[in-house]
């Protein structure tokens, strides 16, 4: 596929969401969309209470834009498309009911649950309905198997998984933003390379989006993301993933990700079981935080480490 296509959505993406930027979050302000700031989260977090929130739209508003105009719209355009904005509205409704209602929790889990659940078995359907390959792969051992039905549940499940995991390493300023935008190349890249035009022309207008968007999330954020954001960037990462044939290998590139889900879970685990807390606080990045480590330190270190997972999955995918 033409390499200069990519560049230009992903720069397309960018300058509209470094334009989108200062037009929306005065409006966010006006509207008093602010940040609800868990009580029992770190206490320097509590000075970022108020932040303008559900900067999502942003990303997603960008990258739509992008993506349509230099994508063909063929019917994994709509895949794509249908799980990153099915999964930001669900995360939008919840940032919604936080900020309506003034509390740190939005939808119920089981509310928030049954959304991802019907975007999941939408783009499931959709999959269904052009014949995609059933099977899974994992290159390294040179391994495929074909799950034939069977995959549909998986990919459910595995779509729950990674959304919910991208979105609990929203967390610090800038380090969903970095973190996806990484991860998001590392698609792109292998898409270009199996020649899939569609993820590749998609992931670039992501990366471009998020890292307009971290022109105002950086640290000292002026915008956060919200689940609008983090919901509609894991959406499209699974979305991507399945498009691609690398679910198993999104783990790898995503490795972050599974980290922090890994560490709330494993926090719970200890607490119910023993009384006991493996981490000071979960996920892990505010275990960081409250063993010392400046905010801006830990968002540059787990860059650096998802840089480190997406080299390994760009390798181990194409390399064997």
């Amino acid at each position: 596929m033409d390499f200069s296509v990519v560049l230009i959505t992903m720069g397309a993406a960018f300058v509209l969401s470094v334009i989108l930027g200062p037009l929306l979050i005065p409006l966010l302000r006006r509207l008093k969309f602010g940040q609800q700031i868990r009580a029992e989260g770190p206490a320097g977090h509590q000075k970022k209470k108020g932040t303008p929130t559900m900067g999502g739209i942003i990303i997603l508003l960008t990258m739509a834009i992008a993506f349509y105009r230099f994508a063909e719209t063929g019917r994994e355009f709509y895949i794509l498309l249908v799980a990153a904005l099915g999964s930001g509205f669900v995360g939008f409704l919840d940032d919604y009911i936080k900020i309506v209602f003034k509390r740190s929790l939005g939808l119920t889990a089981r509310q928030k649950l049954l959304g991802q659940l019907l975007v999941a078995v939408a783009v499931c359907w959709m999959l269904a309905s052009i014949g995609h390959d059933t099977s899974v792969y994992f290159p390294p051992l040179d391994f495929s198997l074909n799950l034939s039905w069977l995959y549909y549940p998986f990919f459910i499940l595995f779509m729950l998984g990674f959304s919910n995991a991208v979105n609990f390493t929203d967390g610090l300023d800038g380090l969903l933003s970095g973190t996806g935008a990484i991860a998001f190349g590392a698609i792109c890249i292998i898409a270009m390379y199996r020649t899939e035009p569609e993820v590749a022309v998609f992931s670039a207008a992501m990366i471009g989006a998020l890292l307009g968007f971290l022109v105002f999330n950086a640290h000292p954020a002026k915008v956060f993301m919200g689940d609008t954001g983090s919901l509609g960037i894991g959406g499209g990462l699974a979305a991507a993933a399945a498009l691609t044939k690398t679910e198993l290998m999104l783990l790898l590139i995503g490795g972050v990700f599974v980290i922090e889900i890994v560490s709330v879970v494993l926090q719970v685990i200890s607490f119910k079981t023993r009384g006991k807390r493996i981490f000071k606080m979960s996920p892990i990045h505010h275990h960081f935080e409250l063993s010392g480590w400046s905010e801006w330190r830990v968002v540059v270190t787990f860059w650096a480490v998802g840089l480190l997972f997406a080299a390994g999955g760009i390798f181990l995918n194409e390399g064997f």
